[in-house]
């Protein structure tokens, strides 16, 4: 299951539905992207998520298992794409994870906002901040002038550019998945990827 979206400008419309991503990754994994692993591996994993998204959580779950089985075979980059329309707060998680960022801590943000999904609120993102150890006065600051809004609009027009419609959008080798998304078979399918390498 899937959260599909249409986009206006920086705001998402949407519905609950299963859909196919349309095109192939642009741009691909790059130094920009936030990402685990080695840039060189030979396997490369992408995925365009929303902070308030469920499925976009149990897909990073399931990419946290993945990462575990195939080590440095794989690099990992996940890409903000807040769905505004039914997650009214996703778009300030992702600009608390990249306010985090700034401070060195992009994925401590990260993971906390997918653990705590339902606290998500701007009093709950300044806690969180403070939660991983964050520079709050900084952190409000740098929340508050929207610092990460560029960074995200650019995540949100190449998943555009790469026929995402909705969350979570899973590509591989620059390759739109459209198939499960659990930990076996993300696995296999990356495998597969690695034999025709």
């Amino acid at each position: 299951m899937r959260h599909s979206t249409q986009m206006i400008d920086t705001s998402i419309s949407s519905d609950v539905g299963v859909f196919k991503v349309k095109g192939w990754l642009e741009p691909d994994i790059a130094e920009r992207d936030h990402i685990r692993g080695a840039p060189g591996a030979p396997l490369r994993l992408l995925i365009y998520g929303d902070y308030e998204c469920p499925y976009t959580r149990q897909a990073l779950v399931n990419m946290a298992q993945v990462r575990e089985q195939l080590g440095d075979a794989l690099v990992f980059a996940f890409r903000n794409f807040p769905l505004t329309e039914i997650h009214p707060h996703a778009f300030n998680a992702a600009l608390a994870a990249e306010a985090a960022d700034f401070q060195g801590k992009f994925w401590e943000m990260h993971d906390l906002l997918f653990r705590r999904q339902s606290e998500l609120t701007d009093h709950d993102l300044v806690a969180h901040a403070a939660d991983i150890g964050l520079d709050g006065e900084r952190f409000r600051a740098d929340f508050a002038a929207r610092k990460g809004l560029t960074r995200i609009e650019a995540d949100v027009e190449s998943g555009i550019r790469s026929g995402v419609e909705g969350t979570p959008s899973i590509f591989m080798n620059g390759m739109p998945h459209d198939g499960a998304y659990d930990s076996t078979t993300l696995v296999a399918a990356l495998r597969s990827a690695m034999d025709s390498v």
